[in-house]
């Protein structure tokens, strides 16, 4: 076991690795930083000054070397247009969006999981027909697009629910909707077919036999052994809504990192930009490699293949 998680762990270190550099030289490519740090009314002399200041000036290769230094201590730099350094405004922008992460996970797993273990009891029936349709709804609708319907029934007719910002607990609502819907149907479509394959087992037959109550066949014997895969989806779904929240976030002006990322794009604030995708690549590598040590340690056999 020991040897496996250190495995995935050196995996997951070569591969932040890559992401700073691609991240790193990519943003090499869409110009000059100093320009995009500079105002309409700086001088040549006042531009070179930007350039020796923060090191712009010196070889891409150097400047890697030392921004990846600087990483490793939490310095992400500091912002071209606030001027601020970037690790407080991170500081500031993560627990919303983890915040209205956990708040859809939360929605996906309660609503999606016992959906999945319905339409898997009520195979091919009327209720498995209206699972699978809403499985195929929610993993297709464009997240904006719901968003926007969310905004115009609960916000614009029936004025029920607060459709921007970030308040009370009602706030958290239209958005954790909105951003749960994929992973709901996710959760749903998995935990059918796993329970499906766990119902026609021998051990679920043999507990009928013996007389058990199907609802002790359904929720004891079958349900704790198809939940699995459904935890292990549960933690990278988890990454996967902190990288997808960006649209979310926009559309229902959520203070979150996502927001942060589109207005640093807009402005053209390269290093808050490298940060973002950074903080969203290290998240979804940590979250899937905590995930893939817990089921190794859950179920033998991964570790061993």
């Amino acid at each position: 076991m020991l040897r496996f998680a250190t495995a995935r762990i050196a995996q997951s270190i070569i591969t932040l690795l890559i992401l700073s550099m691609v991240v790193f030289f990519g943003s090499e490519l869409t110009g000059d930083i100093a320009l995009a740090m500079a105002t309409a009314d700086t001088t040549q002399a006042e531009l070179e000054e930007i350039r020796r200041k923060f090191g712009l000036d010196r070889p891409a290769y150097e400047r890697y070397g030392r921004y990846l230094f600087n990483l490793v201590q939490g310095d992400l730099g500091v912002s071209g247009t606030s001027r601020r350094q970037v690790s407080a405004m991170m500081a500031e922008r993560i627990p919303p969006t983890l915040q209205l992460a956990g708040v859809g996970l939360f929605l996906a797993m309660l609503f999606g999981i016992p959906l999945g273990v319905l339409a898997a009891v009520k195979r091919n029936t009327i209720l498995d027909q209206l699972a699978k349709l809403f499985a195929i709804i929610g993993m297709s609708a464009p997240q904006f697009w719901v968003a926007i319907m969310l905004i115009m029934f609960f916000g614009a007719q029936l004025k029920v629910l607060p459709t921007y910002g970030r308040g009370g607990i009602d706030h958290y609502i239209l958005p954790g909707i909105a951003i749960s819907l994929f992973v709901m149907a996710g959760f749903m479509r998995l935990t059918r077919s796993s329970m499906l394959e766990v119902l026609d087992s021998e051990f679920v037959k043999f507990a009928r036999i013996k007389g058990l109550q199907e609802r002790l066949v359904i929720f004891k014997h079958a349900l704790k052994n198809a939940i699995i895969p459904v935890l292990t989806f549960g933690g990278v779904s988890f990454a996967g809504l902190l990288n997808g929240a960006i649209v979310v976030e926009v559309v229902f002006a959520w203070p979150g990192l996502g927001r942060l990322m589109l207005d640093a794009i807009r402005e053209r604030d390269t290093v808050v930009i490298m940060a973002t995708i950074l903080t969203s690549g290290f998240i979804y590598v940590v979250l899937s490699t905590v995930v893939d040590i817990l089921y190794a340690y859950v179920d033998p056999r991964i570790r061993y293949q």
